[in-house]
């Protein structure tokens, strides 16, 4: 029988100030307070009732808010993986992620071990159960991130067709064996219905998405794709999505299954090579996070990126100051600083088109609350970020450079 997995990557990144907690005003969000009411609105609450028939990951930055600020739609998330294990055996449709949405091959492999550390308690501490999947941020991936997920006992993670060599045949999953002898399953999904869903025309419908689903030879047929694509990115989306699923559940012919589950009866068969590093949203591999390498959200406004690499840099030098200092004084500081130091990494501050952006500012805010937090040095560590931030040019006259945006929107 053909399996069809639906994977939805729900996240948002940490909107609050990291000083008071609270989130600023997002004008653009309006009618509502800011981005993460508005999309809980338009998405994550529509879209509840389907996830028991889904794999997921939700980022634990957006289950924390959540928590707080939409209990319902967050207890239906955590119900939907208690129905899924039942449904299948104890193989829970909902995955784990990093803590932050770092891209891991940037990182150290110190921060990679934290990061994933850090998401598999977050995982364990809501889920109640050990993860068995974990969703790689961007699906960007190298030799040394897979070998940290295998260390801390992950199975499988999810890639994009182009992240391999060679694809195993009929969808099935693969065996990878990293430099550090561990191995770790592979599920590569269909990258054409994967676009076409999170892109139109599938999304719009139900009855074309699950004729593309249902038709052909694999044994899986696995789609990806950001979770917001459901009511956010395309309005009706979430009614669609529910719309497939309850067609596909009718049918003989299909199971409506997870990752899990089907790893479970379907070890893999086969050994599969990695193109590395790459992720799902950079044909150039990960250079849309630290280099102006042609990928932007409006290629029609004519932006320039030559802010990316200096604010890689700026933050890639802070951070090292920073470990170093808390790994000297750790135990006289405040515990927050370290994870302001890997909150600075979110990788929504590299992935738009200009520095003044309001997820630039995201990644700046942590920057400064990490370095406030580093006691007596933070008065060199700030002017070491400064003088960095000042090579990272705006495309707006008006704004400067990085170290003006620090220092009237960050700093006021």
């Amino acid at each position: 029988m053909r399996s069809v997995v639906i994977h939805g990557h729900f996240y948002q990144p940490p909107r609050d100030d990291p000083r008071t907690g609270a989130i600023p005003l997002e004008p653009n969000a309006a009618p509502f307070h800011d981005w993460n009411e508005r999309i809980e609105t338009e998405c994550y609450s529509p879209v509840a009732p389907s996830l028991a028939s889904m794999s997921f990951d939700f980022g634990p930055t957006l289950l924390e808010w959540m928590e707080q600020h939409a209990p319902g739609t967050y207890a239906a998330v955590l119900a939907a993986d208690r129905a899924s294990a039942s449904r299948h055996g104890g193989h829970g449709g909902a995955i784990a992620m990093p803590y932050h949405h770092l891209i891991l091959p940037l990182s150290s492999r110190r921060d990679k071990v934290t990061e994933v550390r850090w998401g598999i308690a977050d995982f364990r501490r809501r889920f109640g159960r050990e993860p068995e999947g974990l969703w790689l941020p961007e699906t960007a991936v190298d030799d040394e991130t897979l070998d940290v997920l295998a260390a801390e006992g992950i199975r499988f993670t999810i890639l994009a067709p182009h992240q391999v060599e060679h694809a195993p045949a009929e969808g099935r999953p693969g065996w990878y064996r990293t430099g550090g002898g561990r191995r770790i399953a592979l599920f590569i999904y269909d990258g054409a219905i994967s676009h076409d869903v999170a892109f139109g025309p599938l999304v719009r419908d139900p009855a074309a998405w699950v004729e593309r689903l249902t038709t052909g030879p694999a044994r899986l047929v696995a789609v990806a794709t950001d979770g917001e694509t459901f009511g956010h990115h395309h309005k009706d989306g979430a009614v669609v999505l529910g719309r497939a699923l309850a067609a596909l559940g009718r049918r003989g012919d299909v199971r409506v299954d997870n990752f899990a589950a089907f790893l479970a009866r379907h070890p893999p068969e086969e050994e599969v090579r990695l193109v590395a590093p790459s992720s799902w949203s950079c044909p150039h591999g990960v250079e849309r996070w630290r280099a102006e390498c042609g990928c932007r959200a409006a290629p029609e406004r004519g932006m320039h990126q030559r802010w990316r690499a200096p604010l890689r840099a700026a933050l890639d030098w802070l951070s090292a100051e920073l470990h170093a200092v808390f790994e000297r004084d750790g135990r006289s500081l405040p515990p927050e600083l370290e994870r302001h130091a890997l909150r600075m990494f979110t990788s929504c501050g590299w992935f738009f088109d200009d520095i003044a952006g309001l997820e630039s500012l995201i990644v700046l805010r942590s920057a400064a609350r990490a370095i406030e937090l580093s006691g007596s040095e933070a008065p060199r560590l700030e002017a070491g970020l400064l003088e960095r931030l000042a090579l990272a040019p705006s495309n707006d006259p008006a704004v400067g450079s990085g170290r003006d945006l620090y220092l009237k929107e960050v700093k006021r």
